[in-house]
């Protein structure tokens, strides 16, 4: 993978960490627009893909971005991914009810990244963490969960946005185009899906509180699509695909603390104890990654030092041997202002007395051993 890493590593996990925290702010604005502004999960989710496009699109000439840096082929499968998890997930929510759709989309997305990292992209990771992570996934949003109207069909869905999820990571993390260009472009892939199936479903918002419903809209398109979309792939550029996985579970985490200090909702015991596990995962595995990033960047220097030395050194030095006869030699290092600045390895050319007039170039590379060292 030819990906640039400039961003280090901790940058990088705050990325993932902000993004996944702005999609928690953003699946609670987006209730609130269920209730109140008379639109549908299809409709919300295309509204905010419009608006984080409008946005990115504004800004790209702001950040001196030259030409569009992602592959044709690869801003479509990442805009469908995008446009099949996110609607897919909102569409289960409605089937299935909130809690078991975020522990099965959530908690499986890990699962299938960890797995595809592995198999594609030779990542390991730890199945320890991992479990703990899942554990307290489950603990933190199921307790007092209600179910839905069809929560077969709705976990179904559910698994269909966890393998989009997965997608769109693996993707993102294997290939070297340019973030911001690929969140721009997922954007007018998702926009371009969904925008007949938002009309079907009903693409203008109920008039009342219509000055509330497009605020929360800009919101919705500007923080949790746009910026944070273009972190999250920032950040797939240094972080490994399951360690993201894991860091972005903090969206539930941001979802119930708003539940909690907003609407005023109880946190129960066991809740309480699900957070504290996912925190100490989310933890332990930034730590590991800051450790890897740090191992990473020290073997890379150690590479680019060693290579670098080698370049220094590998310009050839021509020793030019002359005599007049058998009895009379000179002997004149040529290279560098003259001078040879490696050791010369004394060949069995070099012990050979030159003959009347014969001229004798012996080249002498650093590393390559040429004859019996003197």
């Amino acid at each position: 993978m030819a990906q640039s890493r400039a961003l280090p590593v901790r940058w990088g996990l705050f990325c993932i960490a902000f993004a996944a925290a702005s999609w928690g702010v953003g699946g609670f604005v987006a209730a609130v627009l269920y209730r109140h502004s008379g639109l549908g999960p299809i409709a919300v989710t295309c509204w905010r893909y419009l608006g984080g496009l409008a946005l990115l699109a504004a800004l790209r000439p702001l950040l001196n971005k030259g030409r569009f840096a992602t592959r044709p082929r690869w801003l479509i499968v990442n805009g469908l991914g995008m446009a099949l998890y996110q609607t897919a997930y909102y569409v289960a929510i409605d089937l299935a009810g909130v809690a078991i759709v975020t522990v099965v989309t959530l908690g499986s997305g890990p699962v299938l990244i960890a797995i595809g990292a592995r198999l594609f992209l030779g990542e390991r990771f730890s199945l320890v963490t991992l479990s703990v992570s899942l554990a307290g996934l489950v603990l933190l949003v199921t307790q007092g969960g209600t179910t839905g109207r069809h929560p077969l069909l709705g976990i179904a869905v559910a698994l269909v946005s966890a393998a989009g999820y997965a997608a769109v990571t693996l993707l993102n993390r294997a290939t070297d185009d340019d973030p911001f260009d690929s969140a721009l472009g997922g954007f007018v892939v998702g926009a371009v899906v969904l925008l007949p199936l938002a009309g079907v479903e009903g693409l203008l918002p109920d008039r009342e509180g219509l000055a509330g419903t497009i605020g929360l809209l800009v919101f919705l398109g500007a923080v949790p699509t746009a910026l944070a979309y273009a972190m999250f792939f920032s950040g797939l550029t240094v972080v490994r695909a399951t360690t993201a996985s894991v860091v972005a579970l903090v969206e539930p985490l941001a979802a119930v603390a708003l539940g909690v200090l907003v609407l005023h909702e109880p946190l129960t015991p066991w809740s309480a104890l699900g957070a504290l596990l996912l925190l100490s995962a989310v933890v332990a595995l930034t730590r590991a990654e800051k450790d890897h990033g740090d191992d990473r960047r020290r073997r890379t220097t150690a590479v680019t030092a060693n290579a670098a030395a080698a370049a220094a050194t590998t310009s050839p030095h021509t020793h030019k041997w002359e005599g007049e006869g058998r009895g009379g030699e000179a002997a004149t290092a040529a290279g560098d202002g003259g001078v040879c600045a490696v050791r010369a390895s004394t060949t069995d050319s070099a012990r050979a007395v030159p003959g009347d007039g014969a001229v004798t170039t012996t080249v002498h590379v650093p590393g390559v051993s040429t004859g019996p060292e003197e």
